[in-house]
């Protein structure tokens, strides 16, 4: 069976990254720079790191060019770099997610309806940036980047449990810091 190719919209750019053309490296910066900033800001919660990663990752890319096998999007293969990239500074700070996997997980609690509370998006922005920096990466990249438990668990390193666990931890913590500052707001 043949390996599908996905389809670019900017595959004459990436085919000119792949020849070493610098204006279209440059364009490609530009297309991808803002999504990926903001992808790495979630992770990591620091501004200077996430563009300190963002140089790293597209030099990362564009050295690698090669091994991009466009079997998914560039941008998806482009962000795989960027949530590794930012992981990778999480444990150089000797950052390690809790192995929680003997502990049993509250799945009757996780499956019960919640409150519908309308929230304001920059009070969750705020009580996101208060998590903790394992509950924030676990709760990022299944809400915001669209990783499934398993793919968090083969990116990051840890079960798949682990990471089921985290994110109800996470999102126990999120209701927690919006209450505190619904009622404090």
């Amino acid at each position: 069976m043949a390996e599908q190719k996905y389809t670019n919209i900017h595959q004459d750019l990436i085919d000119q990254c792949r020849q070493g053309n610098r204006q279209a490296q440059f364009e490609i910066y530009k297309l991808y720079y803002k999504a990926m900033y903001n992808t790495s800001l979630r992770i990591i919660n620091n501004t200077q790191e996430a563009e300190d990663i963002m140089q790293e990752a597209f030099l990362s890319a564009f050295e690698k060019i090669d091994h991009y096998k466009e079997e998914v999007s560039f941008g998806a293969w482009l962000k795989r770099i960027v949530v590794n990239k930012s992981l990778d500074s999480l444990r150089k700070k000797h950052f390690e997610f809790e192995d929680i996997e003997s502990q049993p997980l509250m799945h009757a609690a996780a499956e019960e309806p919640e409150d519908e509370v309308p929230y304001d998006p920059g009070l969750i922005r705020k009580a996101v940036e208060q998590l903790p920096a394992g509950y924030r990466t676990i709760l990022t990249l299944y809400l915001f980047e669209g990783y499934d438990h398993e793919e968090i668990a083969g990116i990051i390193g840890i079960s798949n449990a682990t990471s089921r666990s985290q994110y109800f931890r996470a999102r126990q913590k999120l209701k927690e810091l919006l209450k505190m500052s619904m009622s404090y707001g």
